[in-house]
């Protein structure tokens, strides 16, 4: 270990490796910053310069610069977050040069996004459960979400990726965070989980209506076992932390919530329904009923109390939907709203005049308006509104549509901002990299005077520890660890959509220094295509409708050829589908469309690109590291998966031509390609489960590769049975 001397001036100097490192002690920021930078430091084999960190007030928020003054390096930057990303950048730099300073260039950064952020659906308790928590990964990561350490972690690594923004997603987190003096009982002893199996196989109706996230059953209460003892005091303790190790490192945590769902305070398996619009009442007499002036009382006193309790949250968010009725009198659901969350922000700024909490007020279910008349116009603090900008689905296209129809001409109109809410609920257990497709992405979002921030993340799936490996580190691997190239993307490239693709390598060839990053990196990029691809011919807007990675859905399970058949393609892709393809291709070429066997072909070319350069690195016959041997095993899941897709489609196109000309050959082709589909699943299972043991998933039920072989394998009967269409 090098020899570490601290003398404390206005600065602290550290005497790293024969390099002084200076920077104010009073800064969370730039300790850590500097902390990176004696980890870089730490290897070098010859000395380095001298380092300051220093704030320079002449710069932009979040911007920074490093350069040469003699034998001195310095980092600028224009606040502690500015300091913070050229302190990173600087350690970044030195990594990569194997400590060597002289091999550091001047650098200027300024933030492309200003704000960047992650959305987190966080299961705080089974009693206290974010929304739609019945899956494997929820369940798994309770327990987690009360372990420091995790979010430790979790926070760095958002730090080293230039995320600054956390949104925390709970229909009611206020139980398991805040104690009330008028509802004492309110407030959940202990953290705990159910030792009932939570699966879309069970049939009985109080666990279904859990699964969709209309509420706590009875059975599930029936089955609670305790992961850990905490009292609320503690809970408090806990998270007043957790707030303040990401206020040092330059993260701001929001609280966003559903609505109406009283979790632990409603009865037990209670939700709304036309037929039960009163319902019975629950602890305190609260319920889920939009008109119960105790659900509002009490709803109120939480938010004060939660504003209140946590000096360090940023904001709080709400959606209006999911479970309230539409209204047109003084229970409506903006009216509602300001009742609970807006008089419950001003109680607490009563009792702090100078706290800022920004409110993030999402457009789901709600007119545009009354939004604007009965909230926006009626707060006087800072608030945006949120949009879902690309569905469910971030992985099928860099530049979506549906903003710029359904939603920008209203923000233009009313003077106001949105925060992008980018939906992953396509990819939950592969390694995933298209860094062009992510920069495009980023320069395609609005700018400025629209876009408040975006943030990352998923609605059926918990983005905190991984539980399916079948090789886990010990302890098992944030997901934020396991996927650090994709997260790294979607971060960095919010930053900075210019970074440099050598830099992107270098990163790579650092971080798998065995490998030949640039054909590594070219070979997981052209599998990653497959999603995107594959979800523009197949388009299912929703997260519950389609889950690319199993071929199948919520409701209908497993999609069959009839499905590829019928499904149109993402609007605005330039697809065809497969009817549109053979109505035209005679009479309409259509040389403006891409046709299905153009979509065929471009899968096969991506597949045999990841398959190539993975054989050839096993073919070599040397030693694998354990991460790279994995991330090889998630490339060939996805080339077996393209090539699955692209048999499928020529399938389906055979199958439709034949039902709809009677052609014979038609139905010989496509009984060939769906049979080539099917041995290709077969080798899709093989690599997929080399990695990962099935998992169900809260939206689309369970994937387990190896059992939906026979639904790949139903395929071939389907186009085998088929007739033609009589003659007219």
């Amino acid at each position: 270990m090098p020899f570490v001397r601290i003398l404390v001036f206005a600065l602290i100097s550290l005497t790293v490796s024969a390099a002084t490192l200076r920077f104010d002690p009073n800064l969370p920021q730039a300790a850590f910053a500097a902390a990176e930078i004696q980890s870089a430091l730490a290897r070098a084999n010859q000395p380095s310069h001298p380092i300051v960190l220093q704030i320079d007030g002449s710069l932009d928020a979040q911007s920074y610069a490093i350069e040469h003054t003699g034998e001195t390096l310095t980092v600028r930057g224009g606040d502690a977050r500015g300091l913070l990303y050229g302190g990173l950048e600087l350690a970044e730099q030195l990594r990569l040069a194997s400590g060597d300073a002289t091999r550091v260039q001047p650098a200027n950064g300024r933030p492309h996004v200003a704000r960047r952020g992650l959305k987190f659906n966080i299961p705080l308790d089974i009693r206290n459960p974010s929304y739609q928590d019945a899956g494997d990964a929820a369940q798994a990561n309770i327990a987690e979400m009360w372990n420091f350490e995790f979010w430790r972690e979790f926070l760095d690594s958002m730090a080293r990726h230039r995320y600054n923004t956390l949104t925390l997603w709970n229909p009611h987190p206020f139980p398991s965070m805040v104690k009330l003096a008028d509802y004492p009982d309110a407030a959940l002893r202990d953290v705990c989980g159910t030792a009932l199996p939570l699966d879309t196989e069970r049939a009985d109706e109080p666990v279904a209506k859990f699964i969709a996230g209309c509420g706590i059953s009875q059975p599930v209460l029936d089955h609670l076992i305790v992961l850990k003892p905490m009292t609320i005091d503690e809970k408090i303790d806990f998270w007043r932390r957790v707030m303040r190790h990401a206020k040092d490192r330059g993260i701001d945590v929001y609280f966003v919530t559903w609505n109406i769902w009283m979790n632990s305070l409603a009865p037990a398996g209670w939700y709304r329904s036309q037929e039960n619009l009163q319902g019975d009442a629950g602890l305190y007499g609260i319920n889920n009923d939009q008109t119960n002036p105790r659900t509002i009382a009490y709803l109120r006193a939480c938010v004060r109390e939660f504003i209140l309790t946590y000096p360090d949250l940023a904001g709080i968010g709400f959606t209006p939907g999911e479970n309230m009725q539409d209204r047109d009198d003084e229970f409506d659901r903006e009216k509602w709203l300001w009742a609970t969350y807006g008089e419950g922000i001003l109680d607490a700024k009563k009792l702090q005049p100078e706290r800022s909490v920004e409110v993030i007020h999402r457009v789901w279910q709600a007119g545009m308006p009354k939004i604007i008349n009965d909230f926006v116009r009626r707060y006087p603090g800072p608030i945006n509104l949120s949009y879902k900008y690309t569905r469910a689905r971030i992985h099928s296209t860099p530049a979506p549509h549906w903003a710029a129809q359904e939603i920008i001409p209203d923000l233009k109109k009313y003077g106001v901002k949105s925060w992008w809410n980018l939906r992953n609920d396509d990819l939950f257990h592969f390694r995933w990299a298209d860094p062009a497709y992510v920069s495009a992405f980023m320069k395609a979002l609005p700018g400025p005077d629209l876009t408040a921030g975006y943030y990352l993340g998923s609605d059926s799936y918990v983005w905190g520890r991984e539980f399916i490996s079948t090789r886990p580190n010990h302890p098992r691997d944030l997901e934020i660890r396991k996927h650090w190239f994709n997260f790294l993307l979607w971060g960095r490239l919010g930053y900075d959509p210019d970074l440099p693709p050598a830099r992107l390598t270098a990163i790579l060839q650092h971080h798998f220094p065995d490998a030949d990053a640039p054909r590594l990196l070219a070979a997981w990029t052209a599998a990653s295509r497959t999603v995107a691809l594959v979800n523009q011919f197949h388009w299912r807007d929703w997260d519950y409708m389609w889950a690319v990675e199993g071929c199948l859905d919520l409701r209908k399970g497993f999609h069959t050829v009839d499905d590829f058949i019928a499904t149109k393609t993402m609007p605005g892709s330039g697809l065809l589908t497969i009817p549109e393809y053979l109505a035209t291709r005679v009479a309409d070429p259509r040389k403006d469309k891409i046709a299905p066997p153009a979509v065929a072909n471009q899968l096969e070319s991506d597949a045999a690109s990841g398959l190539d350069y993975v054989r050839s690195v096993r073919a070599a016959r040397r030693p694998i590291a354990k991460e790279l041997s994995e991330l090889l095993y998630d490339i060939e899941s996805f080339a077996h998966l393209a090539n699955y897709y692209a048999a499928k489609i020529r399938g389906a196109t055979h199958l439709h031509a034949f039902r709809t000309t009677g052609v014979p050959g038609e139905q010989a082709a496509a009984v060939n390609a769906l049979e080539s589909a099917l041995a290709h699943w077969k080798a899709y299972a093989a690599s997929a489960t080399a990695n990962y043991r099935p998992q169900f998933l809260a939206k689309t039920r369970t994937i387990d590769w190896v059992r939906l072989t026979d639904d790949a394998r139903r395929d071939v009967d389907i186009a085998r049975q088929s007739t033609a269409a009589k003659p007219q």
